[in-house]
């Protein structure tokens, strides 16, 4: 545990303060729903790049996969290898269409009204589908931060992790509720810089209390060679490690295929529908790929430090970011790099609540109960709803499983539900409504079954993209062509992302 001292409280209580100080001083800015859920489309450069690269990493970056690393070694770095690429192609296919299309689709503010607007769906299939699947894993993902922010408190102040967990929910919701999407962004791009800086600082520390990159790596080494060897793979067995032979081919697909979730992520493409003008796609893009390159690099040497530094393996791979923290700085400096994990914590679950929000209030409540609804009530309405699904999220952390396990079950539902639909209703004229019901379905519906009840190593989003892929394909075919004024549309909305692709 961390040794509870002053510094390091003052700096958590300051830090939490300045988030609920900066969610009140949204609430001012705050008048719709539209600035609740979008902000009003005005997210600048840097705060889009940021905040949609600090609400895709989470607690995960910080404590799952050095965990990963810590307990296996560099053949789990290939889910980094495939997050990089999938951050790239994110913003570089669908950052500067969706940002146009969903505007040219009667100014869509969720995910789940674009897909209604774009196919034209009557029967509001597509609607309540794609919102009742944004609300199943959102409420899993949120309960992967609290688990996080239940490890960050229980070695910090020394908390049940249970109790831990409920005053991170209560934290969250409270400047969440308060300031909505302008909020949830400005904190995030803050709380990006200040995990930019811990996964700076902590390795290179964590480095040279190890006696430098080469006496790290031959410590590690003499555990066994196969710790750092991507194409290898080693068994953390509690009391050290054993070698696990060469790296199978499903270990490395299901790694490269985390990023084919990209595609499907709401917290993220929210942040590419609320960016101020498609043109400000490329620099945001540039942005965004060196954040997470440097921190994906960093993670991975915390955990490789790790193994070198503990002379006594952890009881708990997960918390081999922290402890590197707690044995070796400053309290001053360790109380600022803690707060950097309740950053990333914080930056994806503000996210996902406000997303999930957005799909109860303006997808269920409006769609379907209320559809005259005044601006103020929605706006209420959309703050409730953050409440309830934080309730959700909080009983579903206290039932257990890892940040790494949530996380991955989460990811692999967006990205196999919405990630081939999305991609090929902006690149697809013969997409059709009937294709990405399908689709959704097809690939949540494997995510779930795969994990449950197919016995296999490989990551569940695999087989849940393949499935929405084909099923989107089959029923486009199939079903009623697209009528002439959408293709019309969408061509037209095609031409006015010309540009915003840009290049690098």
């Amino acid at each position: 545990m961390v040794e509870v001292s002053a510094p390091v409280v003052t700096t958590m209580v300051l830090y939490l303060a300045g988030m609920i100080g900066v969610g009140v001083w949204m609430f001012r800015r705050t008048n719709d729903l539209g600035d609740y859920v979008l902000g009003g489309r005005s997210l600048g450069t840097v705060p889009a790049a940021l905040s949609a690269q600090a609400s895709d990493m989470s607690g995960w970056l910080l404590l799952g996969l050095p965990g990963a690393i810590y307990a296996a070694g560099l053949g789990e770095a290939w889910i980094g290898i495939g997050l990089l690429i999938g951050t790239y192609l994110n913003w570089l296919l669908v950052a500067g269409r969706l940002r146009t299309f969903t505007e040219h689709a009667d100014d869509a503010l969720t995910l789940s009204a674009y897909f209604e607007a774009r196919f034209e769906d009557r029967t509001r299939l597509l609607r309540i589908t794609s919102a009742l699947v944004t609300i199943v894993f959102f409420a899993i993902y949120v309960s992967s931060g609290l688990v996080a922010g239940g490890l960050l408190f229980e070695m910090v102040f020394g908390f049940e992790p249970d109790n831990a967990m409920v005053v991170s929910a209560l934290v969250i919701v409270a400047y969440t509720l308060l300031g909505g999407f302008l909020a949830v962004s400005y904190t995030d791009a803050f709380q990006g810089s200040l995990m930019l800086v811990a996964l700076v600082a902590v390795p290179i520390i964590g480095v040279v209390a190890d006696g430098g990159f080469g006496q790290m790596t031959a410590t590690v080494r003499a555990e066994t060679p196969d710790l750092l060897d991507l194409l290898g793979s080693a068994q953390f067995t509690g009391d050290g490690w054993d070698a696990g032979g060469a790296l199978g081919a499903v270990a490395i697909v299901s790694g490269l295929a985390w990023g084919l979730g990209y595609f499907g992520q709401p917290h993220i493409l929210a942040r590419f529908m609320g960016i101020r003008d498609a043109a400000l796609v490329p620099v945001a893009r540039r942005i965004g790929t060196a954040w997470v390159t440097i921190c994906l690099a960093g993670a991975v040497l915390v955990g490789i430090s790790g193994i070198a530094y503990f002379d006594t393996p952890l009881d708990n791979e997960e918390t081999v970011f922290l402890g590197l923290i707690s044995e070796t700085m400053p309290a001053w400096i360790a109380g600022i790099l803690l707060t950097a994990v309740l950053a990333a914590i914080m930056s994806t679950a503000d996210s996902q609540l406000l997303v999930s929000s957005s799909a109860l209030t303006e997808d269920v409540y409006r769609a379907l109960l209320h559809r005259d609804a005044p601006a103020r009530t929605l706006l209420w309405v959309g703050r409730l709803t953050t409440v309830g699904v934080a309730v959700v999220a909080l009983w579903l952390a206290l039932r257990g499983g890892t940040v790494l396990d949530l996380v991955a079950y989460a990811w692999a539902g967006f990205g196999a539900a919405f990630g081939v639909p999305l991609l090929l209703s902006l690149y697809w004229r013969r997409m059709t409504g009937a294709g990405a019901l399908a689709g959704m379905i097809a690939g949540a519906v494997t995510v779930v079954l795969w994990n449950n009840v197919v016995d296999s190593d490989l990551y569940e989003i695999v087989p849940g993209v393949l499935a929405s892929l084909v099923a989107c394909l089959a029923f486009s075919t199939v079903g009623t062509p697209p009528k002439r004024d959408l293709v019309d549309q969408f061509a037209a909305a095609g031409r006015d992302t010309t540009g915003a692709a840009g290049t690098g």
